[in-house]
């Protein structure tokens, strides 16, 4: 049977099927269904022809809105049916045909979506990806499989990203680009294929980054990208003159991390 707390809210028209937990304050609107293994904690609300299916827990005050597909199996040919998961975290906007997956067993079989996030109508998030909090997606954003989406991004309209592709936090991703590489912390891509364009000097002042910080940043990219060496080695070079910027820290601990894609920069990927 389903644990349904008391105070839950379910349409008679919508299916919740046996083994599912339904928690306190929960709506459930006419035609969703609800799958078996699925946990939607308190005061998520699903309103008409939500699907929420697989092994999927959504967090307190979560909003899934018509059409969307939230823990469906993940769209991968080495998908074999096994048991993967997907975790949407607290206080979600996931807006109309937005399409979630769960994992793939050989790569631990988690989804992890984190809190505060917004998903415009019919953007998707594939299997294995793990998204951060405050992320805004908007219309029609695809993540392919695997990606990493740190927090406070903003992806563009119709933007696109590659498989295994890190988005660092506060990063701007504009309208309809490609991302093919890895795009750095407050980083700004823009473009087919996308291009490093400068930083998100917009969103860091809205973040309330100290001017003289972005002043900083901004030098720090500049060594970064224009530099004799190659990126990595300008970025290692200029971590100890900036061992007191937490900003620049954070784009040096990027770069210097493992990846399975380059680093997305001015030039990378330019014809020409």
């Amino acid at each position: 049977m389903s644990n349904i707390a008391e105070s839950a809210r379910i349409h008679p028209m919508a299916v919740v099927e046996d083994g599912a937990t339904i928690g306190e304050g929960v709506k459930i609107g006419p035609f969703c269904h609800v799958g078996p293994h699925v946990d939607l904690h308190a005061n998520v609300e699903l309103l008409a022809h939500a699907v929420v299916t697989g092994r999927t827990v959504i967090g307190k005050g979560t909003r899934i809105f018509p059409m969307a597909v939230v823990g469906g199996d993940p769209q991968s040919v080495h998908h074999g049916g096994e048991e993967t998961t997907l975790t949407v975290g607290a206080n979600c906007t996931i807006r109309e045909g937005v399409t979630m997956n769960t994992g793939t067993a050989d790569f631990g079989g988690r989804t992890i979506v984190g809190d505060n996030n917004l998903f415009l109508a019919n953007s998707h998030v594939a299997h294995d990806c793990r998204v951060g909090n405050h992320v805004i997606m908007s219309n029609n954003v695809m993540l392919a499989g695997h990606v990493v989406i740190e927090d406070r991004v903003i992806l563009g309209g119709g933007s696109a990203v590659h498989q295994f592709t890190r988005v660092g936090r506060h990063a701007f991703v504009g309208g309809l680009s490609a991302v093919s590489y890895d795009v750095i912390p407050y980083g700004m891509l823009n473009g087919n294929p996308g291009l490093l364009g400068g930083l998100n000097v917009v969103g860091m002042t809205r973040a309330g980054i100290d001017r003289a910080v972005i002043h900083r940043v901004r030098r720090a990219y500049k060594a970064i990208f224009e530099g004799t060496g190659s990126v990595r080695e300008n970025a290692a070079a200029i971590r100890d003159e900036y061992a007191d910027c937490e900003q620049v820290v954070q784009i040096l601990d990027f770069i210097a991390a493992e990846s399975d894609r380059a680093l997305s920069s001015p030039t990378r990927g330019q014809k020409g």
